[in-house]
């Protein structure tokens, strides 16, 4: 019979796809996990990796993580589910999202109109969000990029053009557009790869068979603006972090490509039990009046 345990331990070796990094994350000795890893493979009369070189998640391995996942996110769903119903609905709602700059101030009044709920905030990758979702890890997730994974719901909150912050005094600063091309050997400041400005950066030199020069790659995408206006670079910058109490002194120039955008995107698990606290954090974040702020 399956462990719990032995199942979370194995979404883990499946996730870092190494036995050590994993035995390290879990904190267990590695030879105890691959004795869990290898009874698991034995109960289910067929291996779960592949060995040769690099351990490798193979075509059976894929199809049990993903039954897994979904088994123990119920389980946990319901777990929650009987914890929301002694405690007389108030509950937690857990949300993940790229940033939350953008989400600072539906945040804000959410907490105020329902303050006995517990907010739990979780930075993630769109390249994660789809796995969190599907394993009710996380109720909710933000991206500014598309989430490729089956079985999620979503709804569009903003789209919104993304140009050029500069330096005030930048030679570009005074300009009304500016073409890629344009933009070509300048120096760029950036989030790291993944990130959806560093995706969108990539793409539009890529397809006009151009390389950015980066000079300063971020952890904190939030920090890119007040960098450029340091003077290290110039970067993509949202509309709407140009805006509001937050601006930093900085100019912004609209970019001349149709495709210089980002969608702001809310999405949920399709077949997945939301907590009440859930459904009220989602129906604000939906209902928000998603407008450039001034």
């Amino acid at each position: 019979m399956m462990e719990l345990n032995a199942l979370r331990q194995f979404l883990v070796v499946a996730r870092l796809e190494h036995l050590s990094g994993a035995a390290e994350e879990l904190r267990v000795a590695q030879p105890s996990l691959s004795r869990t890893i290898a009874r698991l493979e034995s109960e289910l009369g067929t291996p779960l990796f592949d060995r040769s070189g690099r351990l490798r998640l193979n075509d059976a391995g894929k199809l049990f993580r993903d039954h897994v996942e979904r088994g123990l996110g119920e389980l946990d769903a319901g777990r929650r589910a009987v914890a929301e119903a002694v405690s007389d609905g108030v509950g937690t709602v857990r949300l993940a999202s790229e940033t939350f700059l953008t989400l600072t101030g539906t945040l804000a009044a959410f907490k105020e109109a329902h303050p006995a709920i517990e907010v739990e905030l979780r930075w993630a990758s769109a390249d994660d969000m789809g796995r969190l979702l599907r394993a009710q890890d996380v109720d909710l997730c933000v991206a500014s990029q598309p989430i490729h994974a089956e079985g999620l719901e979503s709804v569009q909150l903003l789209d919104e053009a993304v140009g050029v912050a500069t330096p005030l005094g930048h030679p570009l600063a005074g300009r009304t557009s500016l073409s890629i091309e344009e933009l070509a050997g300048q120096p760029f400041v950036s989030a790291r790869k993944g990130h959806w400005q560093r995706r969108l950066l990539d793409r539009l030199f890529a397809a006009r068979d151009l390389t950015p020069k980066i000079v300063c790659e971020v952890d904190e995408p939030s920090a890119i603006a007040a960098l450029i206006s340091a003077g290290l670079g110039i970067g993509l910058v949202p509309a709407f972090a140009m805006g509001g109490a937050t601006r930093v002194p900085a100019a912004w120039i609209p970019v001349d490509s149709s495709d210089c955008r980002r969608a702001v995107t809310l999405y949920w698990g399709a077949g997945s039990h939301l907590s009440a606290a859930a459904r009220l954090m989602r129906t604000t974040i939906t209902n928000w009046a998603w407008v450039m702020p001034s």
